[in-house]
């Protein structure tokens, strides 16, 4: 990956909808040499899907919660049966498996607190969590969805 490759990574990350023209331009290349780029990133899997980020607040799941949870089941059998459990809820935006003392990390988006106990309804429907405890963010002070590219080969 050349600076090349990481500048039009850059650009992407920050607006998506921008022209390859305009890309190209910016950077020093060709449009074509610059289109040819963008598709071998996304032929090798480092540009992924393009989507839009969507207002929070407008949409009213302004309160983020993040779950801890807690099992004694770690199965694969389990694991997919509580994959397909979390799947299903909506409000559950980001899952992770965790080493440490928490098994699981989830993030979640809801209105209020009695959206929150909605989902936490359901979580409590999985067989197996021993454990959940949750801690409701006060203030954003920092989301990207932008990686660091002074690390990318």
């Amino acid at each position: 990956m050349d600076k090349f490759d990481k500048a039009i990574l850059e650009t992407l990350q920050h607006d998506c909808s921008i022209a390859i023209g305009t890309i190209a331009e910016r950077i020093g290349l060709g449009n074509t040499a610059c289109w040819r780029r963008i598709q071998k990133l996304e032929e090798d899997g480092i540009l992924g899907k393009r989507v839009a980020l969507l207002d929070r607040e407008k949409l009213n799941v302004g309160v983020t919660v993040f779950v801890s949870l807690k099992t004694s089941q770690h199965s694969a059998q389990w694991l997919k049966s509580f994959n397909i459990g979390v799947a299903e809820i909506a409000e559950i935006t980001e899952l992770y498996r965790m080493a440490g003392d928490t098994d699981y990390m989830l993030k979640m988006v809801v209105p209020d607190i009695k959206g929150y106990d909605k989902v936490y309804k359901q979580l409590i429907q999985i067989p197996g969590l021993l454990d959940i405890s949750s801690s409701f963010a006060m203030e954003q002070i920092k989301y990207t969805t932008s990686l660091p590219l002074r690390y990318a080969v």
